[in-house]
């Protein structure tokens, strides 16, 4: 019988995305992986975008994703912790899945210690930009009050916007993200600044759909956690390495 002493990381499912490979296929594809870890995983961190849209009403979630809940539900049940980071496609997530599902709910950036090693875990939206509109837009689709108007919307309307503005998105209209350079790239230069105020060994980073690693100039390890999208990507902790593994691509 396997040992459960792994920590693995992924992000960036995107479930219900009508855009790459087929929304059910890609369900089934996670829901497997997840059962595939679970006698290995210490815990799961899911690392933001794990819904393409999410919104919570008090008395209403988002159609589907049956299998994908019913498998985090049935690991947390088991005593497996998940941790699930909201990204800017889920942001808006409340403690339906805290409460129906057991996860424990990140709306920040989080640092922690596995095997003595210091770990800085976040989605990645808006870390580190220099680009003012993006980071305006971030501001009113984090505001309390705007939220409160918008779900006075009736479900229909308020989550088929969402579903509307998603796919207008370069990721909803099939826009390969690609590697900008060390000096573009703001997840980068985000790790510097941390690094500037606290020794950290690895940082996890989803957001920028990119599967790779980046050693920086302190001997930290950036590791992009890529998509499941165009990759099956995921990254494990084995106690003295963190391997990145992107056993194969879905188009």
């Amino acid at each position: 019988m396997k040992e459960r002493n792994k920590i693995f990381f992924a992000s960036d499912f995107h479930l219900g995305l009508k855009s790459g490979t087929p929304p059910l296929e890609r369900e089934k594809k996670v829901v497997n992986w997840l059962r595939e870890i679970a006698g290995e995983a210490a815990a799961i961190y899911l690392v933001g975008d794990i819904f393409d849209f999410w919104w919570e009403y008090k008395l209403v979630v988002p159609k589907g994703f049956t299998r994908f809940l019913g498998t985090i539900s049935g690991l947390t049940d088991n005593g497996i912790p998940i941790h699930f980071f909201t990204g800017n496609h889920d942001m808006w997530i409340k403690d339906y899945l805290a409460k129906e599902c057991g996860v424990i709910i990140h709306t920040s950036p989080l640092t922690t210690t596995f095997n003595g090693k210091r770990f800085h875990i976040a989605h990645g939206e808006g870390l580190g930009s220099r680009n003012l509109p993006y980071k305006i837009l971030l501001k009113i689709f984090r505001n309390k009050p705007l939220r409160t108007l918008y779900s006075f919307l009736h479900p229909s309307i308020g989550i088929g916007i969402g579903h509307r503005w998603s796919l207008s998105s370069r990721l909803g209209k099939g826009v390969r993200l690609e590697y900008r350079g060390e000096e573009n790239e703001d997840l980068i230069r985000y790790a510097e600044s941390i690094n500037g105020t606290e020794k950290i060994d690895y940082f996890i980073f989803g957001h920028r759909h990119l599967a790779m690693t980046y050693k920086m100039k302190e001997g930290s390890e950036i590791c992009f956690l890529g998509d499941w999208i165009n990759h099956s990507s995921y990254a494990v902790w084995d106690g003295s390495g963190l391997i990145l593994k992107t056993p194969g691509h879905f188009i």
